[in-house]
């Protein structure tokens, strides 16, 4: 159960099977809640870092909310996730909305 935070500015990144990024995650940015329309791979790196996500990234699930630890000035990419088992790869959106301190 996550406790009551406040809730920042949200993104939304439409990802396909090419990469998507966000802006940069505010300074007061400490966490973040993800909820995708289909399935997806995220990938959290630094700025200056690598920003492809790839099937190897955690899978986050259609219309599954989850929260993640991040940094300030971090970044988060996307990519649908590859057909596999009860998975169906699909084009989406990836809602990014900062959890603020």
């Amino acid at each position: 159960m996550q406790d009551a935070s406040a809730l920042g500015t949200t993104q939304t990144v439409a990802y396909d099977a090419t990469v998507a990024i966000t802006n940069a995650f505010g300074a007061q940015t400490r966490m973040v809640r993800l909820v995708a329309n289909s399935a997806c791979h995220y990938h959290i790196y630094e700025a200056a870092g690598t920003a492809t996500a790839t099937a190897a990234d955690p899978l986050l699930p259609a219309l599954w909310v989850e929260y993640v630890i991040v940094s300030p000035g971090q970044k988060i990419s996307a990519i649908k996730a590859a057909t596999a088992g009860s998975i169906t790869a699909a084009a989406g959106t990836l809602w990014v909305t900062e959890v603020v301190t």
